[in-house]
């Protein structure tokens, strides 16, 4: 029945917050689709780091470590891996060079772990607003048909403003889960990108000795 009665306030209200409704909705469907994409890609990002990691530590023939990497293509640690890995030409890397390289694919990846994020703030920070917008103007109206009918008793004001204040309804349940991932996989993404920047540092370390000990040739021999 309170559905019913919901349902009923959100069909006779003004034109004007049904277009507030229809945004607020928009961005609930966009945040709620970023919210599910972003956590089957994280998942799948921190199960790829963890299984191409554990082969880089066991791993002594890089190249089969190259081939596998293959078939990882979203952890950012394959990808930096691959991104040295793959240089040529190899003999003719320093470790500035590895550094500088490095940090072009860190940029990228960071990007790529934040990536909609911001729609979640956005929605976070201005779907109150927008709700807060239809409710004033809910208000208003009512106030308006108060004046036509010239009482102000309850019967008359409460279906005026019970309508209005869907609007804000709407916006707060539009932004609350939207603050509550945005913050969520902001964590999840700096996580990320301090174990990237970790990996990083050990591959520097691992090739610049490499290089060292096989200053003639390829250390893919």
């Amino acid at each position: 029945m309170g559905g019913d009665t919901i349902l009923n306030l959100i069909l006779e209200a003004g034109f004007v917050v049904k277009i507030v409704l229809l945004i607020l909705l928009g961005f609930s469907v966009f945040s709620w689709t970023i919210i599910i994409y972003k956590f089957r890609f994280f998942s799948k990002i921190e199960k790829e780091s963890e299984k191409f990691y554990r082969a880089f530590k066991k791993g002594k023939d890089w190249n089969r470590l190259y081939q596998s990497t293959k078939t990882l293509t979203l952890t950012p640690l394959a990808n930096l891996f691959r991104a040295i890995y793959s240089a040529e030409p190899m003999e003719k890397f320093d470790r500035e060079e590895i550094k500088r390289t490095l940090k072009r694919v860190e940029s990228l990846e960071a990007a790529r772990l934040e990536r909609y994020l911001t729609f979640l703030a956005t929605t976070g920070s201005t779907t109150p607003f927008i709700g807060l917008f239809g409710t004033v103007w809910g208000i208003m109206n009512a106030f308006r048909g108060i004046g036509r009918i010239g009482s102000a008793s309850l019967a008359v004001v409460a279906p005026g403003i019970a309508e209005a204040l869907i609007a804000t309804a709407a916006g707060l349940a539009a932004a609350i889960p939207a603050v509550i991932a945005y913050n969520y996989y902001l964590s999840r993404a700096r996580s990320n990108i301090i174990a990237m920047e970790d990996f990083s540092q050990e591959l520097i370390e691992q090739f610049t000795r490499v290089y060292a000990e096989t200053k003639t040739g390829s250390f893919r021999d």
